[in-house]
């Protein structure tokens, strides 16, 4: 009872705060504030009373249109509600089996524990911002990506400090645990690099921006160095799979306008695979593993 009420409670919240993504993904870009003024429709500026701004159900009972003036509102917006409840959701119910009542009371009164909680909510909100912003405008702003990474390495001394104390009597120190971490993260933006200077090499071009090489930090800071190369592979081959359609759909060839034809977005499949290797990284990796004989 009380895992599924969490659940469902983190699912609703996860709407929520999907919502409020959206705001900022359309005014981030633009320089506005995401405060002032309400939200409005981006195309007659008309302000949306408060049945028009519930997240999900909404855009389902306008059917994706303007109330006053039909403009095409776009799927990004349920997308967006939808991703951030579902892996806010999932998060929950996998944390709530592993804990009773009185254990959960507990570490929500723990400062550590409730910063690790906070932290793994804002993780895939992040990550979720990051992917569309690259998507819709190559972009992979420095203030979300270096604070990501701070908050993520934060994060994982927090979750290896408490999984030693498990297996120990005395407290391990902090310094191992982050030492291994940096290294991981530094490896994790260095394979970025290396690319962008082979790639410079060959074409005397730049092919990958740098914020690719922050991002990949960002996923070694909260993955580790093993699960952020499983999702730089997953992004690799989705990246490759979007170039094929490209180049065989005619259609998609003819919008000679569109971003997808002169860059592909590499952070949004970084992105994507951050979120795969989240979910289910280590059954990935212990199923590779098996399979190559390890």
């Amino acid at each position: 009872m009380i895992r599924m009420g969490g659940t469902i409670l983190a699912a609703l919240l996860g709407l929520a705060f999907g919502s409020f993504l959206n705001v900022c993904l359309s005014r981030w870009p633009e320089g506005e504030s995401v405060v002032h003024p309400r939200s409005h429709c981006r195309h007659c500026s008309h302000t949306l009373a408060w049945w028009e701004n519930v997240p999900l159900v909404s855009w389902l009972a306008l059917r994706g249109r303007c109330h006053s003036c039909r403009a095409w509102i776009g799927w990004r917006y349920p997308l967006v509600e939808l991703a951030v409840g579902v892996l806010w959701a999932q998060q929950a119910w996998g944390y709530l089996s592993e804990q009773s009542l009185d254990l959960l009371i507990f570490n929500l009164h723990s400062p550590e524990r409730l910063v690790f909680l906070i932290g793994w909510a804002i993780f895939p909100w992040v990550l979720t911002a990051l992917a569309v912003l690259d998507a819709e405008n190559l972009w992979l702003p420095d203030w979300l990506t270096l604070p990501g990474i701070a908050l993520g390495l934060v994060c994982t001394i927090l979750r290896n400090r408490r999984q030693m104390e498990l297996s120990a009597l005395s407290p391990p120190p902090l310094a191992p645990g982050a030492l291994y971490c940096l290294y991981g993260i530094f490896a994790a933006a260095a394979l970025i690099l290396l690319i962008r200077w082979v790639y410079w090499l060959i074409r005397h071009r730049e092919g990958i921006g740098l914020g690719d090489a922050k991002l990949m930090a960002l996923l070694a800071a909260w993955l580790g160095l093993p699960q952020a190369l499983l999702a730089f592979g997953l992004g690799v081959v989705l990246g490759a799979l979007a170039a094929v359609v490209l180049l065989v759909v005619p259609s998609a060839r003819r919008e000679s306008e569109t971003w997808a034809l002169s860059k592909l977005p590499l952070g949004t499949f970084l992105c994507i695979g951050g979120i795969v290797s989240s979910l289910w990284g280590g059954h990935i990796l212990a199923a590779y593993l098996r399979w190559a004989g390890f």
